[in-house]
């Protein structure tokens, strides 16, 4: 097992990497009062979720469940409604624990929740996928979709620890495995050009599931969100290059629907918009935006999206959280390991790189 730990002054809280972890062991300093509501969906609840529940009641803990649907289209308001309600109808009160057991949806909705019940008790974060070990998990930020936006409603939430337990990607279907390594190369390209070659040494076998080295793979995103999440918590500058290819992303998951393409394949093909521009603007070379696409590829993700109206496509990105003061700012690349935010940018160039990644 490896350890990491978000440096946030008193809410300084650890990451868990490895695979077989014991729940009991690691979870007992962290679960804070006598009650514990775990939340999970319909996919990962049977396969993993009496196992927690053993741990949890083995410590002594009242333990409830919330089931929610699987799936990205159900990140609304209603369905976190059925999490207070759980939360409620079980007696729970302000000194109470909140487990998300469960994918990115889970843990933005259960984070959120958290935040809101009874003004904010306790979380603890079980990412079973790949993209939510890598991303969703570390940070704080929680929230659920809006028809107009992605994430447009949430809060910063720290949890208290995080569990990334490698075991549990054995059962993650190629597809969302291929999704989350999306995350994981966009640590490469944002901000180390090293980490990005041992990729490309490894790439096939980290989408045939290798355990050791999605273990590395997940301890070197984690050490790098980590770092800048503790920097800049609230996203006031730095944190922002988190964001490298989601403005464009977001567009495209808002615009066919929730659900439809996963979060991590709309995040490739907004990298390969954001490397396409970044080219166009002269920052990066062909030979760095034939690299990035490479590298999507081998992760068997998408490079280009659906036929999708500019002016739809626009109406999103305006939308997006990112938009200071009315003016879009975009996270590019400098170079391949160098990206920067900025508002700095040709808008007719990044319309041409839009189109250009387009089926």
């Amino acid at each position: 097992m490896q350890t990491l730990h978000v440096e946030l002054g008193d809410r300084r809280y650890p990451i868990f990497i490895g695979s077989e972890l014991d729940p009991q062991a690691l979870l007992e300093p962290y679960i804070h009062g006598k009650q514990v509501m775990v939340v999970s969906n319909t996919t990962v609840a049977p396969l993993y979720l009496q196992h927690y529940i053993n741990a949890i009641e083995a410590l002594g803990k009242k333990v409830a469940t919330c089931i929610l649907p699987d799936g990205e289209k159900y990140k609304d308001i209603q369905h976190l409604n059925l999490i207070f309600d759980a939360l409620l109808e079980a007696g729970f009160n302000r000194d109470c624990t909140v487990l998300a057991l469960g994918g990115g949806v889970i843990g933005d909705m259960t984070g959120f929740a958290s935040a809101c019940f009874q003004r904010g008790v306790y979380f603890i974060q079980v990412p079973t996928t790949l993209l939510s070990q890598v991303d969703s998990s570390v940070g704080g930020k929680t929230g659920i979709n809006h028809p107009l936006g992605k994430n447009m409603i949430g809060a910063f939430q720290q949890p208290q620890v995080v569990l990334a337990d490698m075991a549990q990607l054995k059962t993650l279907p190629p597809r969302e495995l291929s999704a989350g390594l999306a995350e994981v190369i966009k640590y490469a390209l944002l901000g180390d050009v090293e980490f990005l070659t041992w990729l490309e040494m490894h790439m096939e076998a980290l989408v045939a599931g290798d355990a050791t080295l999605l273990a590395e793979a997940v301890y070197r995103s984690c050490a790098h969100k980590a770092r800048i999440v503790a920097n800049d918590e609230k996203e006031q500058g730095e944190r922002a290059l988190l964001n490298l290819g989601h403005t464009f992303g977001h567009a495209i998951e808002s615009y066919l629907g929730y659900g439809e393409w996963l979060h991590g394949e709309a995040v490739a093909t907004g990298m390969v918009m954001a490397a396409d521009l970044s080219h166009r603007m002269g920052w990066i070379s062909t030979e760095d935006l034939e690299r990035t696409k490479k590298i999507i590829l081998r992760a068997q993700l998408p490079i280009v999206c659906p036929k999708i109206p500019l002016e739809e496509f626009l109406a999103y990105m305006s939308h997006d959280k990112k938009v200071l003061n009315g003016q879009l700012r975009l996270v590019l690349m400098k170079s391949l390991g160098q990206a920067i935010i900025t508002k700095e940018f040709d808008v007719e160039l990044m319309k041409q790189a839009i189109l250009a990644n387009q089926a």
